[in-house]
């Protein structure tokens, strides 16, 4: 399983880039502006994760019909070639994306929640499908078995062109290890998830020790 970060905030992406584990991140105006950032200034801060990141970056449309997400599309990924164009899973999304697909650009399906959606999306050359977990859990819903059941659907086609599942709207390390068990081929997490994932008390309990064994053989 591939990690990519669900942020806008450029002191994560470098951290989470300085350990070797970051492939990507998925980005959005609307995390730019909870980090105080202007729509204005979007693509500027997107060519900027481009520069750090050594793998693709999903910067999101929002326009709502194909026209409006075709050009924005192509502003987009004429930021940098690893930039990945976003596009909500919609009837104009789907026509926006077999027209970036025909020019060679690459779409990330978001906003997904259904088997027929991920496959609609695959369809119109969606290079990656991003289904939404934790919105179903916000429903009392379970999202893990959406999510395990459009892994599933997808597996069993040839689309002519690579499909990537990302594992989208991530709240936990719970989520993640079903996601990686089910075969997703990324998850897309918040730091403070990816910063959990990296933690267990039996690691803690396992470092103290090594540290009071090693307190004692420094002053034996």
């Amino acid at each position: 399983m591939k990690f990519f970060l669900d942020t806008a905030n450029i002191a994560e992406i470098e951290e989470a880039a300085s350990w070797g584990v970051l492939s990507g991140v998925t980005t959005n105006p609307t995390l730019y502006a909870r980090e105080g950032g202007k729509l204005a200034d979007f693509h500027n801060h997107l060519k900027r994760i481009c520069d750090i990141v050594d793998g693709p970056v999903s910067g999101e449309t929002v326009g709502l019909t194909r026209d409006e997400i075709i050009r924005e599309g192509e502003e987009l990924a004429a930021l940098a070639p690893n930039l990945i164009v976003k596009v909500p899973t919609m009837p104009e999304g789907l026509a926006a994306t077999k027209a970036l697909f025909d020019k060679g650009i690459k779409v990330n399906m978001t906003l997904c929640f259904t088997v027929p959606q991920a496959i609609l999306a695959a369809r119109s050359g969606a290079a990656y499908v991003s289904p939404f977990v934790g919105r179903f859990d916000d429903i009392s819903e379970d999202g893990i078995d959406q999510l395990s059941q459009v892994v599933m659907a997808l597996d069993n086609y040839d689309f002519g062109h690579d499909v990537e599942v990302i594992a989208a709207s991530i709240r936990s390390a719970n989520h993640v290890t079903q996601a990686a068990l089910m075969g997703a081929d990324i998850a897309t997490v918040p730091f403070a998830v990816l910063k959990n994932l990296v933690k267990h008390p039996l690691t803690d309990r396992g470092l103290e020790a090594f540290l009071a064994d090693w307190e004692k053989v420094k002053n034996s």
